[in-house]
């Protein structure tokens, strides 16, 4: 069987009697029709359901993930919703990891008991022992491995040999894993999601989101649930979001590699108590993580050792090359303190660590520009 890499870029179709490199953007609502059986038969009668650009993306999509079947939205964080809400409905139990990405927190704490679901975190490292967690009437495992800002690495197989022993559900987002070097599927999760607006995408122009699954009752559920609520994404986001996947596997290696060696780098500095990178052979899930990963890429966590009055915001204000912002997987670097985000119960990770936490994003520059950048500011940070 041909590699990934070379499966997404010759993943065409045939359209209008003649095969094209890229896909026609179809800027359409209405969908015009010649008989009444065409009116209401199987095919896109609205621009909404998605048109020639969106059924490439989700045929890329499955072959990337392993899936048989995807389900597009907007955002990432819409197709995590999607995916939870098609799991669970009024009068159910939802688990979900304590270092889950922020806005995922928020919808399962606020919105799922709106709609009558009961939710529990639990500690991200919790394996098997996540049994004593269930209850009668819990109907969803929700995984991010590595977890958001603490990149913990899940013991996925074995919670999911757990899910299914009591037929309870498992959702995954695998953004950091991007599906190239990451396969849920195979490992037994129900449903994956990514955020394609990072490294699918890749240029930090465009926002996607997508679910896959091999279950065929769970796609008719996804399918229903998104045209209820009326989920769609933009023809022109699913052609860039389709784009960045031609490019997919060089882009990560790139990132891969610049990102470990800044993670090295990172490891030797005084000012640094821990780089949380599962790909380091220091970090305490790395051993997972060769189990059920083939790569990294260049997003990780930092815990500074305490710093003086005022000098995190010396370090920051005199960093050029890493910009502060939200959102990774394009081709900048970005850093962002993460305190303020930090919302842990479990574990009690907050009480163990050194000093502030950051969130670094390598991207494409040169290794040694993106050094020399954080020597500046870890040079003012201590007053020089």
């Amino acid at each position: 069987m041909k590699k990934p890499e070379t499966r997404l870029i010759h993943l065409r179709k045939e359209r209008l009697g003649r095969v094209t490199v890229n896909p026609p953007v179809e800027r359409a609502s209405t969908v015009l029709f010649s008989t009444e059986e065409a009116l209401y038969g199987p095919k896109p009668t609205y621009g909404r359901m998605g048109l020639t650009v969106h059924r490439e993306l989700e045929a890329a999509m499955c072959e990337l993930e392993g899936a048989t079947y995807t389900r597009l939205a907007g955002n990432g964080l819409q197709a995590c919703a999607l995916a939870i809400a098609s799991c669970v409905r009024a009068g159910d139990h939802l688990l979900f990891p304590d270092s889950v990405y922020g806005p995922t927190a928020r919808f399962c704490e606020r919105r799922l008991p709106a709609m009558g679901v009961e939710t529990t975190r639990y500690d991200p490292r919790i394996g098997a022992g996540i049994a004593g967690m269930l209850q009668d009437n819990t109907k969803a495992i929700f995984l991010e491995s590595p977890g958001s800002l603490t990149f913990e690495v899940a013991d996925t197989p074995a919670i999911v040999d757990v899910a299914k022993a009591r037929s309870i559900r498992t959702i995954m987002d695998n953004t950091w894993g991007a599906g190239l070097y990451h396969q849920p599927l195979a490992l037994g999760v129900d449903l994956s999601v990514q955020a394609l607006t990072k490294y699918v995408a890749g240029h930090s122009d465009a926002f996607g989101g997508a679910v896959m699954t091999r279950n065929d009752n769970l796609s008719g559920r996804l399918e229903a649930l998104s045209e209820d609520w009326g989920i769609s994404l933009a023809p022109d986001d699913a052609y860039l979001c389709l784009r960045g996947l031609r490019t997919l596997k060089t882009r990560l290696r790139a990132h891969e590699a610049a990102g470990l060696k800044i993670s090295h780098w990172l490891a030797e500095r005084a000012e640094v108590a821990d780089v949380l990178n599962p790909a380091l052979p220091g970090h305490p899930d790395h051993a997972l993580w060769q189990r059920d990963f083939s790569g990294s890429n260049g997003l990780f966590g930092v815990v500074l050792n305490p710093v003086p009055d005022g000098g995190m915001e010396r370090f920051l204000g005199a960093l050029h090359l890493f910009a502060m912002g939200f959102s990774w997987g394009g081709f900048e670097s970005l850093i962002i303190p993460c305190d303020h985000q930090l919302t842990r119960t479990k574990g009690n990770w907050t009480d163990t660590r050194a000093g502030p936490l950051l969130r670094v994003h390598v991207g494409l520059e040169a290794t040694s520009d993106l050094i020399a950048d954080l020597e500046a500011g870890f040079m003012a940070m201590g007053g020089g």
